[in-house]
């Protein structure tokens, strides 16, 4: 049994653990009366179950599989809060060299548009399934994640079936540059540093961004068990404060020399401090050989609203469960979804002036889409389901 004064709250070694790492460093996490102990783990399903089986109070968590565990798919049926939102962007779509060879080949450059850029990689497995070639395989860290989410989207848009025309494997984070070294994988969807590492090792070339799929695009949430949340309220509150300010703190370019050299210790991310560095300060090596290309946006730890936990981004991850066949749509999950996503809390906890005080949005995307949370019906309509 775990100290009840202590809470317990699992990571994965990624930049976007950088708030929790601070608040339990830099005195945030004390200053609001927590004994903050973080735990490291390699892959998601761990994350989901111990914070499922009660090894975790809390954690760094992928924001569907939030909406997964409370809707009993893929895994047991245990209700989540997500009082929290870590961020905003930080992921990218990285393919192999040879992958990317063939794409340049097409007359494609680094930092092309993600249209330009996913239509190129359609000529190309085109032409490998006229030549009898192997399906490209693709991996993401989870099947319920914003990087599954993501990848799919630009995929389809660009006229890439992701279940008839790739193969897609689940690989935690940090074994994916490892994978794509050995020739096992053909491309990536993973959030920072591990692309970045990719790059520097000659592995593989960042193709996109998935900001630039979804600008301010949602990634991780601080999630925890609906039954934790309302047996420990002031803890819960005292957590987020924690976080909201560590976020800010993060966010400070005055801090990010201190902030890379931290998390690259391997008790958090255990990276190279210049490799981290390069999402901290939105500036990314898209090739090995190239500069460093300004990425307005990439990673935001605390502006534009980014802890705010906006009821519309979970139902938009609902709408891809059901347009990739995870979930049958039904309207009873709607109202479970909603619930889900907590802005009553992020509000007790949080007295700012630049608390939102609507809980939905209107979402765009990089083909025109935009998605209206009071309308699912037709956003999943939009698309021709192949």
């Amino acid at each position: 049994m775990n100290d009840v004064t202590t809470t317990v709250v699992g990571f994965i070694p990624l930049l976007d653990c950088a708030p929790l790492a601070v608040a339990a460093e830099k005195g945030f996490a004390s200053a609001e009366g927590l004994d903050l102990r973080l735990v490291r783990e390699t892959s998601w399903a761990n994350i989901r179950d111990r914070v499922v089986v009660g090894h975790f109070d809390a954690a760094h968590m992928l924001a569907p599989m939030a909406i997964a565990s409370t809707l009993g798919v893929g895994h047991l049926k245990v209700p989540m809060a997500v009082p929290l939102s870590m961020g905003l962007g930080g992921n990218a779509i990285t393919l192999s060299l040879r992958v990317w060879d063939a794409m340049s080949a097409e007359g494609v450059a680094v930092g092309d548009d993600p249209k330009t850029l996913g239509e190129a990689l359609r000529r190309v497995v085109q032409a490998r399934e006229r030549a009898q070639k192997s399906q490209f395989t693709f991996a993401m860290v989870y099947p319920f994640s914003a990087h599954n989410y993501e990848l799919r989207y630009w995929l389809a848009a660009c006229g890439i079936d992701p279940d008839r025309d790739v193969r897609l494997v689940v690989i935690p984070p940090p074994l994916l540059v490892d994978a794509m070294r050995e020739g096992q994988i053909d491309g990536f969807c993973v959030g920072e540093p591990w692309n970045s590492v990719a790059v520097s090792v000659g592995a593989g070339a960042i193709a996109v961004p998935t900001t630039a799929i979804w600008g301010l695009s949602p990634e991780k949430v601080l999630g925890c068990r609906l039954e934790w949340a309302q047996r420990h309220p002031d803890r819960l509150q005292a957590l987020v404060r924690a976080l909201y300010r560590s976020a800010q703190w993060c966010e400070d370019p005055a801090n990010h020399q201190e902030l890379a050299r931290l998390l690259a210790e391997p008790r958090f991310v255990g990276a190279p401090a210049d490799i981290l560095l390069y999402g901290l300060s939105n500036r990314l090596r898209l090739v090995r050989e190239g500069e460093l290309c300004h990425l307005p946006d990439f990673y935001v730890p605390a502006s534009h609203a980014a802890n705010f936990p906006w009821v519309s981004h979970a139902l938009w991850f609902y709408s891809q469960m059901v347009r990739w066949n995870q979930v049958a749509f039904d309207v009873s999950h709607v109202a479970q979804v909603r619930a889900t996503y907590r802005p009553d809390l992020y509000r007790l906890a949080v007295a700012a002036a630049d608390v939102p005080t609507i809980d939905t949005k209107i979402e765009g995307f990089f083909d025109g889409q935009r998605f209206d949370p009071d309308d699912l019906f037709a956003h999943l309509h939009s698309f021709d389901k192949k």
